[in-house]
């Protein structure tokens, strides 16, 4: 590795103060040993240690040098990502920002250290490091947090004004780093979620929830997770920079949705959060096959993979807006008898968007039958709101117009909705608490376990203007709308669940401001996602072929029992690939439940309680494996799914679609030591007791006559 004092100037650090500038995340992370205080040349240098069993970050506060990270090492692998001895100043800013135009970062002598501490947090461990700026009246805290088992730190920051004067603040990064991974020409990168391969040089915008870093010849590896929310996201990836670095920044973003922020006397901004994963390819319980889904389905996720996602069906197609009680009624006796956790009446109950009175030329009697209905067969009622977008007639919008977006002509903002045209209200606004206390009144009147939150917010996923222009909420101009408004969707979340912590949480990607997405700042305001809504009126629909297309590419890095992917009909004849694909993520259905004849029932009954039965006791967010033709699934060649817990009991899925092969091998070459049992859940019946070493050089799965669909139960026998 070369002598940073040697190594070039090149052009593309012009950008430097682009990627250091602009990282705006917040990592939690890091376990922490005691602090302690050494003096070196005279000066006082305080040095801690923070991590677990399998990471472990090295900080050091020098009052000449600042704050940085002195090493990084992944404990498991014994590979070490930052080294004292090799470590490049000009790569390790730790934070870094515009305040008032003037930039500041970590490696300063102008921020002094104050204060640290090391508590313990559930399953896990913190550290908090404090520093203040010599001149400017700004105190910077660092939280770095640890969790057991996790070969990842999560950090984020707190910027509090201790004096007088507003602070303004842009170009903010949180994690600012460089990491050695070894030779440019050996690193690698995957973006969006963490799948698709691209140049080592890399901005990440809003689909880049996930990236991998690696080196291609030994497998070590950093993914890097933002959970800056939606388009405010922007990751740098700089790997020319150096023959022997990468250089990591973790930021909002800076010119497309850029982040301003003020804060004035006595006030504080607490970050997003980010998180350091180590792991390295092909090796065991160390691939990210298995590190990723475990860490973000275990520290990310609020609630859901504690106990397993519920099995939800919802009315939105094929009835849309007019469902009615006699058409709810008959579904709820069908979604019974398929084994429907959570019953849910789409858009069409409400008389008007932002308002929870009851339609009753639709429900005459209000919801209090399709309640008690839903109740009696032992589910819950799930109900469609929407958050910010609501009729100009309704008491909000005629008592305060003035919480209204604003467009560049500081008229009231508009959105098109399957209800006609609505006002779009800011959340940036004081129509936040409108807003979460309208939610939580509809959940306290309908016994509601499920909200599907949905339609715009900060702007339309189908091409309206983002933002809000108004001069008098509580953002003081438009680009301090865009993060405000997104920070107002968790202010309400967090306002539900501080009444209501039981109840499941959807924000859709229509509220999140983009088709198809998923990011981990969503997961730290809500529990699920419906995420998108897949064509599947017709057996030859895009249907759950492109469900998968849409889990495969999200499941590498984000949560699967985080994603409602509509809208999959059960009615449709291909119910043993309805089914098998819904057990890939969050279990969601729709279509007309009544069309189901008894035998259907009796087979969607069976399996749903044996998927239930199998979740209840086994892990299986643990990992996520695609298998097959997963990168661009097709009608032409098989695709599919392993589900596995760390003792490699699991579900296998299997889809034929329309390939003329009657077979298809499916090799999973990172399983545990021991052997395990293969049974057919479809075809019901034993395939065999293999090992790993079968597993991993492949077993055949064949297909009988037209069948499709194969599911296997994996169990593991030792």
């Amino acid at each position: 590795m070369e002598d940073s004092s040697r190594t070039p100037i090149s052009r593309r650090k012009l950008i430097k103060s682009g990627l250091i500038v602009t990282a705006g995340i917040g990592l939690r992370g890091l376990s922490g040993e005691s602090a302690h205080t050494q003096e070196l040349d005279g000066l006082t240098t305080k040095r801690w240690t923070i991590g677990n069993d399998r990471i472990q970050r090295v900080l050091v506060c020098d009052a000449k040098k600042g704050l940085f990270t002195e090493r990084l090492s992944d404990l498991g692998t014994r590979v070490d990502f930052i080294q004292p001895e090799k470590l490049r100043m000009d790569m390790a800013q730790e934070f870094s920002f515009l305040c008032n135009g003037r930039h500041y970062e970590g490696t300063s002598s102008e921020f002094h250290f104050v204060n640290a501490d090391n508590t313990k947090i559930t399953n896990g461990n913190s550290l908090k490091a404090v520093l203040r700026h010599s001149e400017l009246l700004l105190e910077v805290s660092l939280i770095y947090e640890v969790y057991d088992g996790h070969p990842a730190i999560r950090k984020h920051l707190v910027l509090r004004n201790i004096g007088t004067d507003v602070l303004h603040f842009s170009h903010l990064n949180i994690e600012s780093i460089g990491i050695s991974i070894g030779p440019e020409n050996e690193t690698t990168l995957l973006t969006e979620y963490g799948t698709i391969p691209r140049e080592i040089f890399y901005t990440g915008r809003s689909e880049d929830a996930c990236l991998l870093v690696s080196n291609s010849r030994t497998g070590t590896g950093v993914a890097i997770i933002s959970e800056v929310p939606g388009y405010m996201k922007r990751t740098e990836i700089a790997g020319w920079d150096d023959p022997q670095r990468v250089r990591i920044g973790v930021l909002y973003d800076t010119d497309l949705m850029p982040f301003e922020r003020t804060i004035r006397s006595g006030e504080q901004f607490v970050t997003a959060s980010a998180s350091l994963v180590s792991f390295r390819n092909g090796d065991g319980f160390n691939d990210p096959h298995w590190v990723l889904p475990s860490y973000t389905a275990k520290i990310l996720m609020r609630r859901v993979d504690a106990q397993g996602p519920p099995w939800i069906y919802n009315t939105w197609e094929p009835f849309e807006r007019g469902i009615n009680r006699k058409i709810a009624l008959e579904l709820v006796d069908a979604a019974a008898d398929i084994g429907i956790d959570i019953f849910t009446i789409d858009d069409g109950w409400q008389q008007e968007y932002g308002e929870n009175t009851v339609n009753l030329a639709s429900f005459p009697g209000g919801l209090k039958p399709i309640q008690n209905a839903a109740e009696a067969k032992g589910m819950r009622l799930g109900l469609w709101i929407p958050m910010a977008a609501i009729g100009m007639s309704t008491k909000d919008y005629r008592r305060h117009p003035e919480w209204a977006s604003l467009d560049q002509e500081g008229k009231p903002k508009v959105t098109g909705t399957m209800g006609g045209s609505k006002v779009v209200m800011c959340l940036a606004s004081a129509f936040r608490d409108a807003a979460a206390d309208r939610i939580i009144a509809a959940i306290d009147q309908f016994h509601l376990a499920y909200v599907k939150l949905d339609i715009t917010t900060i702007f339309n996923a189908y091409g309206e203007a983002p933002g809000c222009w108004a001069k008098d909420h509580d953002h003081g101009n438009w680009a301090e709308s865009l993060n405000m408004i997104y920070e107002g969707i968790a202010y309400v979340t967090n306002k539900i669940y501080a009444k209501h912590p039981e109840v499941l949480l959807d924000l859709t990607f229509e509220l999140w401001g983009q088709k198809h997405v998923i990011d981990a700042g969503l997961l730290a305001a809500g529990d699920l996602d419906w995420m998108s809504n897949v064509d599947d009126r017709q057996p030859d629909s895009a249907g759950p072929l492109q469900a998968r297309q849409l889990l495969y590419q999200r499941a590498a890095s984000m949560p699967v029992e985080s994603m409602l992917i509509g809208n999959i009909h059960a009615d449709l004849p291909t119910i043993q690939e309805s089914f098998a694909t819904a057990i890939g993520s969050a279990p969601l259905l729709l279509g007309d439940l009544r069309n189901l004849s008894a035998a259907d029932r009796r087979w969607y009954r069976d399996k749903v309680d044996w998927f239930k039965r199998l979740r209840k006791t086994t892990k299986i967010s643990e990992s996520f494996f695609p298998l097959g033709s997963w990168l661009q699934p097709s009608a032409a060649n098989w695709d599919g799914f392993a589900r596995l817990a760390r003792s490699g009991t699991g579900i296998i899925a299997v889809f034929r679609n329309k390939a003329d092969a009657a077979t298809a091998t499916v090799r999973l070459p990172l399983m545990p030591e021991g052997k395990f049992k293969l049974r057919s859940v479809i075809m019901e019946k034993d395939l065999g007791i293999f090992t790993k070493s079968d597993l991993a050089n492949g077993i055949v799965i064949s297909f009988t006559g037209s069948q499709k669909v194969d599911v296997l139960e994996c169990t593991a026998t030792n």
